[in-house]
């Protein structure tokens, strides 16, 4: 056997190979360069060993290496190199560089393939960016001149990353914490997660089985299977669900997301169904809902209104209901009366409602100000009977615009009427009940709900 020292040179030139370009790792990339090795310390003494598949090569006690002309370094307690192909560093393993720093229990370089393996306890930091890995299994696979073009990484065992993001300043702003089975990483900006994957921050929670992600120049992503959905968080909370979710973002920051397929959204105001439904966000805040589709028509309930169209637009500036927009058959209905099992609606080609802020018990709560129906407007209105309060009149009108305004504040009821156009209407009123039954009603009454 020989001393290390005497042989490191010709021994380990692979093992800058092989670390020389982990420079390049957890959202980082750099140039596909082989290095110099340069040992600046082995406590122990080293030995190299011959056999018939080739030279292997040991060191131990805290060793520590680097690139000669480089920042990067990298230490650990032991040092294995086998026959030229295979380099195996054992206990406490750190390497460094300009841009990132990666720890782990055990490291390994194949040659071929020019493949980096860590394991156990592995936290890789993006010192760029301030975003971090950790988990027991990262295989890095860097840029290399006729090998790849672009770096990858693949993480399993259930890796956590905490992704840094920056605010309209560049200023760095609150992270997102991904949690997937298994994840892969191409290039900086690009990232994929399978199995149980989880999205959290303070202001949003998201689930599902799969995750893309780009930040770079997509600015997009999507979840996929396992009923993904995404939470808004805080007071003004809202939930999103769907068979997938695509995702829109700005400078990582999350704008705008679709949810396709049986799709819907919950707020603290409406429960809304569709095909699909889109979710525009501003400073973290939902501001407009989009809905449509075909197979499922869009539909909205709140517990005091319902709005059916063959698409739907729900304006909510800094999250307070504004206005509701229904186009194509809409429809808008009051509360159901308990005692008459019926309730006020109005219906036209286009409905929309308005709404005004009350304040109720210290609590803000939007409240029905203005509708408005186009196009073959109809209003049914019931008007409540003392004497008979399971039967109250019934105020039907006809036009082409309809437009009901509210009593203003917390006043209940209408305020005014106007109807314009080809104007027509009936006006029933509840009278006493005949001891002979009434013949069947062959007709259906007009515009009611199906």
């Amino acid at each position: 056997m020989k001393r290390l020292g005497d042989k490191i040179a010709v021994a380990l030139p692979l093992v800058g190979a092989a670390l020389g370009g982990v420079s390049s790792s957890l959202l980082g990339q750099g140039p596909s360069q082989r290095c110099t090795f340069q040992i600046d310390n082995v406590d122990r003494q080293g030995s190299v060993v011959e056999t018939a598949s080739g030279t292997n090569y040991f060191a131990g006690g805290s060793v520590r290496l680097r690139c000669r002309g480089t920042q990067v370094s990298m230490q650990s307690d032991s040092v294995a190199a086998y026959g030229g192909s295979v380099v195996r560093f054992i206990g406490n393993v750190k390497y460094r560089d300009s841009t990132v720093t990666m720890d782990a229990d055990r490291g390994t370089y194949y040659r071929n393939g020019e493949r980096w393996e860590a394991r156990g306890k592995v936290t890789t930091t993006n010192l760029e960016t301030g975003s971090t890995l950790t988990g027991p299994a990262l295989d890095y696979f860097r840029v290399m001149r006729g090998v790849r073009d672009t770096l990858e990484m693949f993480a399993t065992g259930r890796p956590s990353i905490r992704y840094v993001t920056s605010d309209a300043s560049g200023r760095p702003a609150e992270p997102y914490v991904i949690v997937a089975d298994r994840v892969r990483f191409k290039g900086r900006d690009r990232l994929w997660g399978g199995g149980k994957v989880t999205i959290d921050r303070s202001d949003f929670a998201a689930r599902s089985d799969s995750l893309r992600l780009d930040t770079g120049a997509g600015s997009d992503g999507t979840l996929v299977r396992g009923n993904p959905i995404l939470r808004g968080l805080g007071p003004d909370s809202f939930a999103i669900n769907g068979n997938r979710i695509d995702l829109k973002l700005d400078g990582r920051e999350l704008t705008y997301l679709v949810a396709k397929g049986k799709a819907r959204a919950i707020s603290s105001e409406w429960d809304l169904v569709a095909d699909t439904v889109a979710l525009d966000l501003e400073n973290r805040k939902l501001q407009r809902t989009f809905a449509w589709g075909d197979s499922i028509r869009p539909f909205a309930s709140s517990p005091a209104y319902a709005m059916r169209a063959d698409s739907l637009a729900l304006d909510t500036p800094g999250q307070r209901l504004q206005e509701v927009r229904g186009f194509g058959k809409a429809w808008l209905g009051g509360t159901i009366d308990s005692a008459a099992n019926d309730r006020d609606w109005m219906q036209g080609d286009t409905v929309v409602a308005r709404f005004g802020a009350a304040d109720s018990a210290g609590k803000s709560r939007a409240l029905l100000s203005r509708i408005e129906a186009h196009g073959a407007a109809q209003s049914y209105h019931l008007e409540p009977n003392s004497r008979f309060p399971k039967r109250p009149s019934i105020n039907y009108a006809r036009g082409e615009t309809i437009v009901v305004t509210m009593k203003p504040g917390t006043e209940r009821g209408v305020d005014r009427v106007d109807i314009r156009g080809k104007v027509d209407g009936i006006q029933l009123e509840a009278g006493a009940a005949d001891s002979t039954p009434a013949p069947p009603d062959s007709l259906q009454r007009t515009g009611a709900l199906r």
